[in-house]
């Protein structure tokens, strides 16, 4: 498990992490967002021991990180920008990680780069972005370590690439109990893997949340009523976060139990209703106006 508080930290009077508190649990992947500047790359460097806090502490499995070789040996960074040797082929990347990471699966490894139809031979200077970035993801995966940390790891991938990565997180998850901590600026990235999210901005993090609880909480009504006092009623009933009218057609987003709306539709029996899914982004700005924050203008 890794524990973070009241983290701070500071470089040359900028503030890149202002009293960050949060918790990631074993086997969950935790999605970290928010936009460029905003302490992601900061904290991840944290977590992986590149730098020391200038105030507070973060431990995982109940130890500090800083220093703690034994414990990095079980942390693998893929950072936005990936270390490679000057003209180093595949396998020379892979021959350096067999020194760091006792476990790493080199067969694993070799039978993955075959199936993505990258040349191990090659040397990875003449890589695109997108194919830089599929082997530092192999790289991380195969080197079997209980954490692995993503700072915009799908930056660059296509959208089949994209997917394919996603599965092969969760089934390293299923596998041997994985946990993924992926920073991004874009909730599109994360909204169909990620089971627990947090949001930075301005070194801070604004909430940091259960993905199920939260879409648990909040839903999306679709309505025609039958005359303007039912908006009226729904608001006595529960709080109604934003509302949106074309027309007679009612759009709200509502703070509340599901069964409970459900309820209270069926016995205000409307021309029309029907509750939608939610999109993460939606969730999210949710719950950020709700705290005075534009969510719209912070995050894609």
């Amino acid at each position: 498990m890794i524990e973070i508080t009241n983290v701070t930290k500071r470089f040359t009077g900028v503030v890149a992490l202002n009293n960050i508190t949060a918790a990631v649990g074993d086997g969950h992947v935790f999605g970290l967002i928010g936009t460029n500047g905003s302490g992601k790359s900061t904290l991840m460097r944290i977590l992986c021991g590149v730098y020391r806090p200038d105030s507070g502490s973060i431990t995982i499995d109940s130890e500090a990180v800083f220093e703690n070789t034994n414990l990095k040996s079980q942390i693998f960074y893929i950072s936005d920008e990936q270390f490679f040797y000057n003209n180093g082929t595949v396998m020379d990347m892979l021959k350096l990680y067999q020194t760091f990471y006792v476990h790493f699966d080199a067969d694993r490894f070799l039978t993955l780069l075959s199936a993505l139809n990258l040349d191990k031979n090659r040397r990875i200077n003449t890589f695109s972005k997108g194919m830089k970035k599929q082997v530092s993801i192999l790289l991380g995966i195969c080197s079997n370590t209980k954490y692995l940390l993503c700072d915009e790891t799908f930056d660059g991938l296509d959208p089949v690439m994209r997917q394919a990565v996603k599965s092969l997180f969760i089934q390293e998850i299923d596998r041997r109990g994985l946990t993924p901590i992926i920073a991004s600026h874009n909730l599109r990235e994360l909204e169909d893997i990620c089971d627990h999210v947090g949001l930075l901005h301005n070194g801070g993090i604004l909430f940091n949340k259960d993905l199920d609880e939260m879409k648990l909480g909040i839903h999306k009504l679709q309505c025609v009523l039958k005359n303007d006092g039912g908006l009226a009623q729904i608001g006595q009933q529960f709080e109604i976060l934003k509302t949106e009218r074309r027309v007679s057609l009612l759009t709200l987003t509502l703070r509340g139990c599901q069964s409970d709306i459900i309820a209270c539709m069926e016995n205000m029996q409307p021309v029309f209703y029907e509750i939608l899914p939610l999109s993460l982004e939606e969730i999210f700005i949710s719950e950020t106006e709700v705290q005075g924050y534009d969510f719209k203008h912070l995050i894609l």
